[in-house]
């Protein structure tokens, strides 16, 4: 392999949550909970989420289908988005530099030619990011992770140049941390000792951020409930439901609270612990123009007027066990449990737009914004393309208002 670069993995995710909307302070309780756990997590502890199907089904089949569940993915035919077909698996950086989209016996890979030739060759063995945005694609050599030249941008229905990676020369080069994995993976097992770069992982790695990343390594408690199926209250199990509400913002501010320096080993963090004694964080008030739209909603959050003036979390309007992306009038109905004539806190455009407000607060007060982190250069472009996201600063945009205005029928 060439020079390794270390490298934040750029592609979106959106927030980690907790599905109870109860702010119960308990912080004993949570004690004694993780009490029951080791303190640093390994592979052993860890169940898979497909054993919480046996108790929890509807939960399970529903969080399957979100993008935290998908953040990361083998790279198997059905998570990869990309088109591998003649005419469809090719980009062009000149009409000498192209990378070949591959499928193989072997499977699928990325193969850098020039002037006809291949010289460098990459398998798809990751896939990042549900497709909602966008992909990108990890490589395993020997037991370090990089990320391949060419993602997948879901808005143009093409492949593209990885966010951030130079267009010349084409690298296979830039090394995943255990940081990038630690917000894209539920686990993974760093083997590496710690002044080692690129860091060296298990092969085995469990995939997406799923039931355990917000509950805890569940081994010791699917064998307890198998054991005592009469057992109704789950032990050797992290309730999110019973935490306070810094301990939810700490559990979501974990991957979606920007760039956080860490002072412990990626990993040691469990839900419900506090994120100020694994990373160095910021105590300042937050600066919403400095905020890129992709990686800090709790930033951008934190600096709502909705946050400083209520009790709110990420999952006051997010249920991590569902699916509910594109689902305006659904989120509007949770805006309107606050801003509604029983509080005395309702839109002004109430009066001139009618009942169709009700059905659409996000496009006016969360409007979708250009990511300063992911862009992608597509075949034939001069310069990159940013990604759309849904800021997390929720306050009046007077030009997207007048956009409403013009059409207000923009709900899914």
């Amino acid at each position: 392999m060439m020079n390794h670069r270390r490298s934040a993995l750029t592609i979106s995710a959106l927030g980690i949550g907790v599905f109870m909307l109860t702010q119960c302070v308990n912080p004993e309780k949570h004690a004694e909970e993780k009490a029951t756990m080791a303190a640093n997590p390994d592979l052993s502890q860890f169940a898979g989420s497909a054993s919480c199907a046996g108790c929890h089904k509807n939960i399970y089949d529903s969080h399957i289908h979100t993008a935290h569940y998908l953040t990361t993915r083998p790279a198997l035919p059905e998570y990869i988005k990309g088109s591998f077909e003649p005419g469809e698996n090719r980009y062009a950086y000149d009409s000498n530099r192209v990378v070949m989209m591959e499928k193989r016996d072997s499977g699928f890979y990325q193969v850098a030619y020039y002037k006809g030739d291949p010289r460098i060759t990459g398998r798809f063995d990751i896939v990042v990011g549900s497709g909602s945005k966008g992909q990108t694609y990890i490589t395993r050599y020997k037991n370090e992770l990089y990320q391949l030249p060419v993602s997948y941008f879901t808005a143009a229905h093409n492949w593209a140049n990885s966010p951030l990676y130079p267009v010349n020369p084409i690298l296979f080069n830039r090394s995943i941390t255990s940081r990038c994995l630690e917000c894209h993976s539920t686990f993974a097992k760093v083997i590496s000792t710690p002044d080692q770069d690129p860091e060296s992982f298990d092969s085995k790695i469990i995939f997406g951020v799923d039931c355990e990343k917000c509950h805890g390594p569940a081994a010791k408690h699917v064998a307890f409930q198998k054991e005592n199926p009469g057992e109704k209250t789950g032990k050797f199990i992290l309730n999110p439901a019973r935490f306070s509400r810094q301990q939810n913002l700490d559990l979501c501010g974990l991957c979606h609270g920007g760039r956080l320096p860490k002072t412990k080993p990626s990993f040691e963090f469990v839900s419900g612990d506090k994120l100020s004694d694994f990373f160095k964080t910021d105590t300042l008030p937050p600066d919403p123009d400095n905020i890129d739209v992709h990686g800090n909603q709790l930033g951008l959050l934190r600096a709502s007027k909705c946050f400083k003036m209520s009790n709110m979390t990420c999952n006051t309007c997010h249920n991590p066990h569902e699916n509910e992306r594109g689902r305006t009038a659904l989120f509007s109905e949770r805006c309107t449990s606050c801003h509604n004539p029983e509080h005395h806190n309702t839109c002004k455009m109430t009066a001139t737009l009618g009942p169709s407000i009700s059905l659409n607060c996000i496009d006016c007060h969360m409007p979708l914004k250009a990511s300063k982190s992911i862009s992608e250069l597509l075949p034939g472009a001069t310069s990159p393309t940013a990604a759309l996201i849904r800021s997390h600063l929720i306050k009046i945009y007077p030009m997207e208002t007048k956009r409403y205005k013009s059409n207000p029928v923009k709900t899914q």
